[in-house]
């Protein structure tokens, strides 16, 4: 790590590669909590490259555990958190509409930092069972077009990190990894990010590979579509500002959005709106979000896109996607 610190202290770039054998050197348990702090607080000094993140990236792929699919053609949505907004699991339910509309969903997901209402702690209220066992993952897509990757049991190097981490108590790069180390690849991708900076990044990224990808940021803060402001977007054809009219809906209160209070909230939120029994202002923001998601897949204009999610919704496809997978 010497000759990466020299760098790093003489404010220069890493390559590919000496970004990638760093990330492996702080996640394999041979280095002490002084060499991790040092190496990641020289990226809260500076924000890290295309380059870097790239290497960091496929670093953690290489330790993630391997996962064998039967799919190919499977979509995850996800963002980056750290918004603050306190909203509630929009992506999480989105991906159940998106699957219910036929569409094979890899979501990957964590507990909540913040907020303790992340995608696990909901999913895991509502009785999911996490594994990392491929026959139990090819399984719940056949029988119900999602499975759920509880993220610490596919990176077990996290560990090495996580304390350090958690005693920096700032945000570092691998807040805005998460969404990139998806164990599965899949080959479509729709991630919400936090901040303008975030967005160009993962544009540049993204765009260094052969996925299709749609990359959100709401001009007000959200890491989604949240149909209170207008929103940048990019995708691998252009990049454009939207507003809540693209959708084919008004505007929303931040209020209207919020998320609950306590997991058991949350998961009442999350039930009603694949229910079809939630408020219209919770269901517009779902079927936003599941719409855009569908056209990353389809290419399909956004309007026939909204009319898919709309139909997985109010036909209990959604929520039968959802009872599916409870079931295996």
């Amino acid at each position: 790590m010497k000759n990466i610190f020299e760098k790093l202290y003489s404010n220069e770039s890493l390559n590919y590669e000496e970004a990638r054998t760093a990330l492996l050197e702080i996640s394999s348990g041979d280095q002490n909590e002084i060499i991790i702090s040092s190496f990641l607080t020289s990226f809260i000094l500076r924000p890290p490259t295309v380059i870097e993140i790239e290497g960091f990236r496929d670093a953690l792929l290489e330790l993630c555990l391997e996962i064998n699919l039967d799919f190919n053609e499977t979509i995850d949505l996800c963002g980056t958190g750290g918004d603050g907004k306190n909203t509630f699991n929009i992506s999480t339910v989105s991906s159940f509409v998106v699957a219910g509309a036929g569409y094979k969903v890899t979501k990957h997901g964590n507990y909540g930092v913040s907020s303790g209402c992340g995608s696990s702690n909901v999913l895991e209220h509502l009785g999911i069972n996490f594994t990392n066992n491929s026959d139990y993952l090819n399984k719940s897509l056949d029988k119900s077009n999602i499975c759920f990757l509880h993220a610490p049991l596919f990176h077990p190097a996290m560990k090495h990190v996580a304390n350090t981490r958690k005693n920096l108590g700032v945000k570092t790069f691998f807040n805005i990894l998460g969404p990139l180390v998806n164990p599965t690849k899949p080959k479509n991708q729709i991630c919400g990010v936090y901040n303008l900076e975030t967005l160009r990044l993962y544009s540049d990224v993204f765009r260094n590979t052969d996925k299709n990808f749609t990359i959100i940021y709401s001009l007000d803060g959200y890491d989604e579509i949240s149909l209170t402001n207008k929103h940048k977007i990019i995708d691998n054809k252009s990049e454009q500002i939207i507003d809540s009219n693209y959708f084919g809906f008004k505007n929303l209160n931040p209020k209207e959005i919020e998320g609950g209070s306590s997991i058991d909230e949350s998961a009442k939120i999350f039930v009603n709106i694949l229910e079809n029994k939630s408020s219209e202002a919770h269901k517009n923001i779902v079927l936003a979000n599941s719409a855009l998601a569908i056209k990353t897949i389809t290419g399909k204009k956004i309007e026939e896109c909204i009319e898919i999610a709309n139909d997985s919704l109010i036909n209990k496809r959604a929520f039968n996607s959802f009872k599916n997978l409870l079931k295996i």
